[in-house]
């Protein structure tokens, strides 16, 4: 096998010298379905081309044609599987994708560092942005939408890292997600109406458990009659829905170290733009402390997003990340998160369950060093998303928006 792979790289290697060559010959301006022409007429008229069986020089014209005209490669079929949600690369031997909630090793390869780090500079450059051993890392999003992470091999030790999370070009809407049992009809009814009474609501969850694509399905409800702001670190939100809608996109500095715009500047701008929501993508950092002044300064229904393994850990990392934008007494703190926070959605992934809502709690309060947590839905082994039979302590939102508060849960 090992043999057969490197005859393999060797007749590739080849055949994308010979093939590029002979386009260059031709003026090197030709159609797709002309290069294709090229290498295949290039390959068979290679003699190494005998040894190879019909699907290996299938492969063989395939992957020649992706390093040559395609700006991601050996990855671009992965790019073009509606059904991947995302490219994992660790060096150049290993390729990783998800695919309808499995991780498997992808059936290619990179032939060394320096054909991945070349496919890395082609996806920055696309972006007008830069990656070398000064400048290392790249955040970035593509045309479509997928957003991208690479590090270079300076920094990333078993060579050069590339992650691709591809989002759907149709975005997914609560009754997707009821049909994948990600929700329950009840709790959905429940998040609609509360939705639309301007609650404020943070969804929590871990790495890949659906939060963005849930916040997509939520903001369906918001009534289109509101002015909207949206703000992401990188654009991921599909919100073409909601006609008075501001998208803002937060920017990296430049090599010099100039030119960035944070989260943080872009929340303080938002609120000079007269939202009736905020929608922050995500918050990480000491933004956390200019969201909560917005959600406590009568901007109701915004919504917001963040990385937790519970509902509690959740908070206690709000916490935390408020006391890096400022020195403030923990009580206080914790009294904010509570007043601007009133409905916090935990998402979790379960083997052969998919993502799926864990958790969705009221928060009441803070007092005597503790969060009061309300919990309405709870997601039991075997017996999936439930009402706890707690009931909806604040109903005054629903009551001024004039929504029926009669859910089961008042």
């Amino acid at each position: 096998m090992i043999m057969n792979y490197i005859k393999f790289k060797e007749a590739k290697a080849k055949l994308i010298m010979s093939t590029r060559n002979n386009i260059n010959k031709m003026g090197g301006n030709i159609s797709d379905e002309k290069a294709i022409e090229i290498i295949e007429e290039t390959l068979f008229s290679m003699k190494e081309s005998s040894a190879f069986t019909g699907e290996e020089k299938f492969r063989l014209v395939n992957e020649a044609f992706y390093s040559l005209r395609c700006e991601l490669g050996i990855l671009t079929p992965f790019i073009k599987d509606e059904d991947i949600q995302e490219i994992m690369v660790n060096g150049p031997e290993n390729v990783f994708i998800e695919k309808e909630g499995n991780i498997i090793k992808a059936p290619c390869r990179f032939e060394n560092n320096e054909e991945l780090e070349e496919v890395i500079r082609r996806i920055a450059a696309g972006v007008r942005r830069e990656i070398n051993e000064k400048s290392p890392i790249l955040d970035a999003r593509l045309a479509d939408g997928s957003r991208v992470n690479a590090i270079y091999k300076n920094i990333a030790l078993g060579g050069p890292s590339l992650n691709i999370r591809k989002f759907p070009q149709i975005s997914m809407s609560m009754d997707n997600l009821l049909e994948r049992g990600s929700i329950t009809k009840e709790a959905a009814e429940f998040l609609k109406k509360i939705t639309k009474a301007a609650y404020n609501i943070f969804v929590s969850g871990g790495t890949s458990s659906g939060k963005t694509t849930f916040l997509n399905a939520l903001s369906e409800y918001i009534p289109g009659s509101e002015r909207v702001v949206v703000i992401e670190d990188s654009a991921e939100l599909q919100v073409s829905r909601l006609c008075n809608c501001v998208r803002l996109e937060c920017r990296n500095a430049n090599a010099e170290g100039k030119g960035e715009i944070a989260m943080e500047t872009l929340i303080k701008t938002s609120l000079r733009m007269r939202p009736d929501r905020i929608i922050v993508g995500e918050v990480r950092g000491k933004e956390c402390f200019a969201m909560l002044q917005a959600l406590n300064t009568g901007h109701d229904g915004s919504m917001s997003t963040g990385h937790a393994n519970s509902i509690e850990g959740m908070l206690k990392r709000l916490e935390s990340m408020f006391l890096q934008a400022v020195e403030f007494p923990q009580d206080a703190i914790c009294s904010q998160i509570a007043e601007g926070i009133d409905i916090v959605i935990h998402l979790g992934r379960i083997p052969d369950k998919g993502r799926v809502v864990l958790e969705i709690a009221e928060i009441i309060g803070y007092a005597e060093g503790k969060f009061i947590i309300n919990s309405l839905f709870k997601y039991e082994i075997n017996k999936g998303l439930r009402a706890t039979g707690n009931k909806l302590s604040n109903v005054q939102k629903l009551i001024l928006r004039g929504i029926d508060t009669d859910s089961g849960l008042q």
